[in-house]
């Protein structure tokens, strides 16, 4: 029976370890097999890379990039994506920046998808292998603020540093006792 769902392959560029470029396409939802990546290349023959001759998988805008724009791998100021803003040292030392969500249950024991800190540049997404690395230092942790909102009871939103009558009086009770 043939599936009617529509189709799911996007635009890559496979980096490997030892400086090779394949550009071509991967299913999104199902790149990753236990052998490694499956990528349509170019010329439509379909290539296995190992996990372990992987420097990573760009999924990109265009597989010529812009000529005109410089991507930025490194960023001074915190960036506006919410998640764990980390750095990836790679085994030829390259340093690459990105966010990858702030949710435990998201992370894959092959790799990392991340997303690059350079909103001009002509990565989407980003997934690197952990043998590719030799380390990933977390940066920060950007919230978008709804996690902070404190709540009431009833769901209301309430200002920070609000009474909440529902807490109990420890200070009131020691003050008046000492009266």
């Amino acid at each position: 029976m043939k599936s009617s769902a529509p189709s799911t392959r996007k635009k890559v560029v496979v980096r490997r370890l030892d400086n090779g470029v394949i550009r071509g396409y991967v299913d999104s939802s199902s790149y990753l097999t236990p052998a490694g990546v499956e990528v349509l290349d170019q010329e439509g023959r379909l290539q296995g890379i190992p996990l372990q001759e992987l420097k990573g998988i760009f999924f990109v805008r265009d597989f010529q990039g812009n000529p005109q724009h410089s991507e930025r791998k490194v960023f001074r100021s915190r960036p506006k994506l919410s998640g764990l803003w980390v750095r990836m040292t790679f085994q030829d030392r390259e340093v690459l920046e990105g966010v990858v969500p702030n949710n435990l249950l998201e992370l894959d024991p092959t790799g990392f998808l991340f997303t690059p800190l350079d909103v001009y540049s002509n990565n989407l997404k980003v997934f690197v292998p952990r043998g590719a690395l030799t380390a990933l230092e977390v940066l920060g942790v950007i919230s978008n603020g709804t996690q902070r909102r404190a709540m009431l009871r009833d769901g209301e939103r309430r200002r920070p540093g609000a009474y909440n009558s529902a807490q109990i009086e420890l200070f009131a009770t020691a003050k008046s006792a000492a009266k």
